[in-house]
């Protein structure tokens, strides 16, 4: 879309080109200028301009691009066509993105817009760079004709709109009223969740009408020509449709200041916009078009198949083309032209035999002529629909898009009565919502569940689906839903087993741990019995969470490689819990083999991106989040955690995130000293602490007592804990509330350091019986004598902590182990302190812990140590970057891109993308030409 869209025009290809001023919209434009001035004091947000076709939406757009650019704001603008679909993203990178300054390499984005499986890393991207726009100013993005969007250009607009509300940026967007795609529907639903305004477009008065007659006609309109305006019934396109040609062609005439017909009213001709949606049409839908036009008035669906020779069946998609072109609309149980003004235009068009085919037009509706000969066999959408779930269940393993895409056009073609509907709606949820479209996925379910009506078998595995959509967002939404389903009476062994095994898995994952355990055995029984490996598969992985707990570490290793075989054999399409090898990468991070979980998170990632499985592709980000904050890399953490974050719209609290990236953001925050991020996180544990689900509540006061300690206040910290360390035992964490064996030391000091030696002192004792049950693990041993020494104030369990922790990849937990040690020998001896801290102090400068590496500067300076402190991550040579931002900013100058810089030092692009864009920041450059030369000039020394 570009500035020339502020003028009317009647189109490509007609007789003229009308530049009129805007008429009868002042209380529109009213309510525009106002958005702009909220816009101006910072406030964002959505208005959606909506109006049927014609009515003047593009025009409303234009006029407020050209009032805000007056202003000041910048613009972008962007537009979909008919047939525009085939083009990922193509309204957004040809209006949006094209603009320059920070919104550019679109041809890159381009390539990710059309490439499988990096649509998660394209939405963080565009995210991002708007938000750099946003801090230079209030921005207005402009995106017109929204039903012609195709469906990447849908999510990106829903997700991004939503996901930047706080920033100063206005959303513009118009869409046709009436029929639209589902997809469109869901983001209009979606976007007025959001707190989407609404301007909707009504038809002119005649007043405006009479103005733009005068504009166009350079004279106040006669009687006669006000008669033929109102026929246009206010809707500024066909109005100046009308006009234009009778200007043009000398059928008006100006006598005594007013324009008039000189012989008479005009006969009905083509109107160049009906033209144009006719030609867009599929030949089925122009032929039905057509004939209707010759019937002379509205016609039912039974007498068009009888005019056409077809079954009313195979006429259903040429109805619903035509009532999505606007050129019909459903009257009662006939079909009617939108506008008397088309049916005279499509009529006109017509070769004289058809044109007459029809009865004349009267003043009521003609009388349905008796229906043709009967249609023989019933409607096909039956066998339609079968063949779609015939084709989603084949595709459902390797393209769940296409599976649901396919799911989804079955129930279109299925009767909200019909008794196979809710067993398709079943089938259909899973594949949405691991594609990403979760909320669309539970407003299925819940319709089809508040309709009522179903039988046992049905609304279990409606259930079901419905349980296994809300693990990663709701966890006691999933044991409500599964326990719902189990409960039934009269369902099959197999569907009572899926519902009971998941209800286990459900109350593992909320912490219910005794719950989960008994409901595990109850569906073994039923599984057994109806040889379920899917089932088999999920309860394996709650048999391994039940060892974890028990602290039988072996065992919930051999179960996990079990559970996770399972599935691999099963494939993902039949797994009950996507994916089951998520617990053994989360079960080896916490176990101390964090470079095996790296691995498995990696390929988890991969596959699930190859497959286009957004949802997995989320999880597994999650978890290998969580792996680099223990390994210290603290800056790819925090990218990647920003990275996963839940979409907008996302149904339930996002328990999923609550417990792996609000906590490793609230760690990312405390370790480099950011105080604001630390706040905004401690808002979320707060919230937390509050949830229906144990292990929520576990995780948010865990995150708030690390917060308190942090301040210096050991006692609150200890506080807030108590309420978690004296809760039920069969429900109570492993490790006494904390979240990973390497917070024992950390609880320990807090207790400590608050006066509460009995607590440190139970924190000891389980950290040492872990280690005790699992000689195998050093990380175990490590935790267990660093919490020793800690109680005892010895230095020799230190320092044998020191040394178990120098073959285990925890960067974190080994640089408090050498603090410690360091801090206990400054008492005595500083000298042979120093090398402790020396190496404390290198590890957390490496991993961008920035308070932790000023703190142990000043306890070397305490030890007689006088040096000038490296900032934490940074060489001398590039002391704005951090150790990550280096690696990145060096490899994109050997004229590598972000694809194969992410390849190279196994990021995803996304954290390549986020790196470079501090870089060029920090070291202000604005190409990575600029970037090179820089690169080339310090690091030859120059």
């Amino acid at each position: 879309m570009s500035a020339n869209r502020v003028t009317t025009r009647t189109g490509p290809g007609e007789p003229g080109d009308v530049r009129t001023p805007l008429r009868g919209r002042d209380a529109e434009l009213a309510f525009v200028e106002a958005r702009l001035d909220a816009l101006d004091r910072g406030e964002g947000g959505i208005v959606r301009v909506e109006g049927p076709a014609g009515i003047g939406r593009s025009r409303i757009l234009a006029e407020a691009a050209a009032i805000a650019r007056r202003r000041g704001t910048r613009v972008f603008e962007g537009a979909a066509g008919p047939g525009e679909h085939v083009v990922p993203l193509g309204p957004f990178l040809g209006g949006v993105l094209a603009a320059q300054g920070p919104l550019t390499e679109v041809v890159r984005l381009r390539d990710l817009a059309t490439t499988p499986g990096r649509r998660f890393w394209l939405l963080q991207e565009l995210g991002d760079r708007l938000r750099e726009a946003a801090r230079k100013g209030p921005l207005l993005v402009v995106l017109d004709d929204l039903q012609w969007c195709d469906d990447l250009t849908l999510l990106t607009f829903r997700t991004l709109a939503a996901g930047l509300s706080a920033h100063a940026i206005l959303w513009l967007v118009a869409v046709r009223g009436g029929s639209v795609p589902s997809g469109v529907r869901t983001t209009l639903d979606r976007i007025r969740q959001a707190g989407a305004r609404e301007l909707a477009l009504g038809a002119l008065d005649d007043r405006a009408a009479a103005r733009i007659a005068e504009d166009v006609l350079g004279a106040a309109p006669g009687p006669d020509v006000l008669r033929l305006a109102r026929r246009a019934e206010g809707v500024p396109q066909l109005l100046l449709e009308l006009l234009v040609p009778l200007r043009e062609d000398g059928t008006v005439t100006v006598r005594d200041g007013a324009a008039g017909f000189a012989a008479g009213p005009p006969a009905p001709r083509e109107l160049p916009s009906v033209v144009r949606r006719l030609g867009r049409l599929s030949d089925e839908a122009r032929e039905l078009v057509r004939t209707a036009a010759g019937t002379g008035g509205p016609v039912t669906v039974g007498r068009l198949a009888a005019l056409l020779g077809r079954s009313p069946a195979a006429l259903v998609p040429a109805v619903q083309e035509s009532l999505d072109a606007d050129l019909l609309a459903e009257a009662g149980d006939r079909l009617a032209f939108r506008h008397d003004l088309i049916r005279e235009a499509v009529t006109a068009g017509l070769p004289r035999p058809p044109r007459a085919a029809g009865p004349p037009r009267t003043g009521a509706a003609p009388a349905e002529e008796p229906p043709g000969p009967p249609a023989g066999p019933p409607p096909p959408d039956a066998a339609e629909a079968g063949r779609l779930r015939a084709e989603a269940a084949e595709l459902a393993p390797t393209a769940p898009g296409p599976a649901a895409e396919r799911g989804l056009r079955a129930l279109e073609l299925t009767p909200a009565d019909a008794p196979e509907r809710p067993r398709i709606v079943a089938e259909t949820i899973p594949p949405l919502w691991q594609t990403g479209r979760a909320a669309r996925a539970r407003e299925l379910g819940t319709a089809t569940l508040a309709a009522g009506g179903l039988g046992p078998e049905d609304e279990a595995l409606v259930r079901l689906a419905l349980a296994r959509l809300a693990a990663p967002f709701d966890f006691s939404e999933a044991v409500r839903q599964a326990r719902t389903g189990a409960a039934l009476p009269g369902t099959s062994a197999t569907t009572r087993g899926r519902l009971l095994a998941t209800l286990a898995v459900g109350l593992s994952m909320s912490g219910e741990h005794a719950a989960a355990e008994r409901a595990a055995e109850e569906a073994w029984e039923t599984a057994a019995a109806a040889g379920d490996r899917a089932a088999e598969a999920t309860l394996t992985t709650v048999r391994s969470a039940v060892a974890f707990h028990r602290m039988d570490l072996a065992e919930a290793f051999r179960q996990a490689e079990r559970s996770a075989a399972l599935a691999d054999a099963l494939g993902v399409s039949t797994s009950l819990w996507v994916p089951e090898a998520l617990w053994h990468a989360l079960l080896s991070n916490t176990t101390g083999r964090t470079a095996e979980a790296l691995a498995v998170a990696d390929e988890g990632i991969r596959a699930a991106g190859e497959q286009g499985r957004t949802a997995a592709a989320r999880m597994w980000r999650m978890t290998r989040t969580r792996v680099l904050l223990e390994t210290g890399r603290l800056a790819d953490a925090r990218a990647d955690a920003e990275a996963a974050a839940p979409e907008p719209g996302d149904p339930g609290p996002g328990n999923l995130a609550d417990v792996t990236l609000r906590y490793v953001m609230l760690r990312v925050a405390l370790h480099t000293g950011d105080r604001p991020a630390a706040e905004a996180y401690a808002a979320e544990a707060r919230r937390m602490r509050d949830d229906p689900a144990p292990v929520v509540r576990h995780f948010g006061t865990w995150m708030l007592a690390l917060k308190a300690d942090h301040e210096g206040r050991p006692d609150l910290a200890m506080a807030v804990l108590d309420g978690v360390m004296t809760g039920p035992a069969e429900d109570r964490p492993a490790y006494a509330g904390l979240i990973d064996p390497a917070d024992a030391p950390v609880l320990v000091r807090m207790a400590l350091r608050a006066g509460r030696p009995e607590r440190a002192a139970g924190a000891v004792a389980l950290a040492e019986r872990r280690a005790e049950l699992n000689p195998g693990l050093a990380f175990l041993a490590a935790t267990a004598a660093h919490a020793r020494g800690l109680l005892d104030n010895d230095l020799a369990p230190l320092v044998r902590a020191v040394r178990l922790y120098e073959d285990c990849p925890r960067v974190l937990a080994r640089a408090s182990a050498l603090e410690d040690a360091g801090r206990k020998l400054a008492a005595t001896r500083r000298a042979e302190a120093v090398p402790y801290f020396e190496t404390a102090l290198a590890l957390y400068a490496r991993s961008g812990a920035e308070r932790d590496a000023a703190r142990v500067h000043r306890r070397l300076r305490a030890a007689g140590v006088r040096r000038r402190p490296a900032a934490a991550g940074r060489s001398d040579a590039w002391p704005e970057l951090t150790a990550a931002e280096l690696r990145v900013t060096r490899s994109a100058a050997r004229g590598l891109t972000n694809r194969q810089v992410a390849e190279l030092l196994s990021l995803s692009p996304h954290t390549v993308g986020s790196h470079l864009r501090r870089a060029f920041t920090k070291l202000d450059v604005t190409s990575r030409a600029g970037l090179t030369r820089l690169v080339e000039q310090r690091d030859s020394g120059e």
